[in-house]
Formats: C-alpha cells, structure tokens, sequence
C-alpha cells in the first residue's frame, strides 16, 4: 500500500450495490488517490462481508457492528458473533453502532441497549467505535459519556456547537461525508471550520449520500476526493496538505493500519 493519500473511513463496499462492478470501483478509487478504506459492516452478514473483503485487499480493513436501524431484527446470537468478529485481524473499529431518532426501525430503548453494548466491546477491544447519530445528540450525548470507548462521528451533520465541543473534549474524531458539498449544507460547514484539522476526517458513506457533483447517483470511494476537496476549501488548505492531515489522523485513530504498515 503507497504511504499517504486520501482515506474513505467508512465504505460500504460489501454492499450489492457494487457486485457487478466492485473491482472497477476500488480501481477508480485508487486512481483519484485513494489509498486505503474502511469497510463498515451494520449487520451481521455485512459484517462478515468486510472482514472477508477486507483479507483480500491489502489496503482495506473492516468494522464490525449492528447499526441501530438493525438492531431491532438482531438475535443475541448476532451480538455474540460481532464479538468474535472484532477479534479478527482484519477489524479495525467496532461499528457502526449508535442512534437513530429519525428512523422508527428500532426502539429508543433498544437502541440505547445495542450502543451500551458496542460501546463495551470497543473499551474491552481497545478499538474505536464508530459512531452513527442521526438527530440524536442529546441522547447520544448521555450514552457516551458513561464510556471510555473514543472513535469517530460518522457522517456528521449536527449544527449543535456544544455537542461538537463535548465530543472533542472525550477525544473523537469528526468525520464529514457529501452532504458537506450540498449547496443548502452551510451549516455543515461551519460546523466542519470549528473541528481542530487533527480531528477531521472524510467518507463517503457509499453507496449512500454522493457529493457534489454526483448528487443522486450511486456513491463510490473516488468521489471521496470531493468531500476533502471541499473540507479544504472551508478550512484554508490546498487539497494536497490536507489529504497529508487526512493520512495521520488516519493512522490516529485507527493504530492498528499503522502497526500493520510496519510488519
């Protein structure tokens, strides 16, 4: 794997949605400069996948976890399973976990249960969690603060300043997808100016929420390039410094891609 370079910190490569194409995506990624990727699982099954998927790239690795859309339809089974998943080499991160006040798949209740338990498992591991909050600050909040566990915001989109605050104080990661490109997101973006540059992050999220210019089609890893070009734009930083940034939190935050770069 070439050093530095853009980092998609949270793909969804196992997903059908590149079976007929999959190896020509990760070929265009690689291309657009980026040089490694994160494949987040939401359910058992996807779990499984980015770990398998993961193995066979030497510049992918997985996290493994059940989504709180997910969580409803999840057996204890499932839980015990992730469990022994976290343990593979592959696996990088515990996630996506979190809440979900927009969609009603899954109790509140059982949501903050499924979060509780990621969370343990992330301090037992000593791995970052992923962390999926979807109009849930508050109450995400009041979770998080009981943990130890420190990871990443996934695809942040809060315009809440002091729920940013308190997550930089635990020692998270913030993490910005398309929707910072949108042209109504000026929220968003001054939202991503507040984050200290050795805290930022970029994903994409695919197949889900393309950036401008590909606003409505299918997401893919390249336009990952995008996002950090805008992330750039709103912080004052020529892409090319910032995708150095990019690299080191990486390796931050995920510490063991470090340790697995110098064997």
């Amino acid at each position: 794997m070439s050093p530095a370079g853009l980092v998609d910190t949270h793909a969804h490569m196992m997903d059908a949605a590149f079976d007929a194409d999959r190896a020509e995506v990760f070929r265009r990624a690689r291309e657009a400069g980026v040089n490694a990727f994160i494949l987040v699982g939401y359910d058992l099954a996807s779990s499984r996948a980015a770990v398998d998927l993961a193995r066979d790239r030497p510049d992918a690795w997985a996290a493994v976890g059940i989504h709180p859309n997910s969580a409803a339809e999840a057996f204890q089974a499932d839980f015990e399973a992730i469990a022994t998943l976290a343990r593979a080499p592959e696996v990088v991160a515990i996630g996506e976990t979190g809440l979900d006040n927009y969609r009603t798949y899954t109790s509140p209740q059982r949501q903050r249960e499924s979060f509780e338990w990621h969370l343990r498992l992330a301090e037992e591991m000593d791995l970052p969690v992923i962390v999926h909050n979807r109009q849930a600050d508050s109450d995400a909040l009041n979770v998080m603060r009981s943990s130890h566990a420190r990871g990443i915001l996934h695809c942040f989109g809060s315009t809440d300043t002091g729920y940013l605050e308190r997550m930089l104080d635990g020692g998270y990661f913030v993490s910005f997808a398309g929707p910072l490109t949108f042209k109504n997101a000026s929220c968003t973006r001054a939202m991503a100016a507040r984050v200290p540059r050795d805290r930022l992050l970029v994903e994409t999220d695919c197949p889900y929420l393309a950036p401008e210019p590909h606003r409505g089609r299918r997401n893919e890893p390249a336009f990952v390039r995008d996002t950090a070009q805008c992330l750039a734009g709103v912080i004052g930083l020529p892409i090319e410094e910032l995708a150095e940034t990019l690299w080191a939190n990486t390796l931050r935050v995920f510490p063991v891609i470090e340790r697995a770069m110098l064997v």
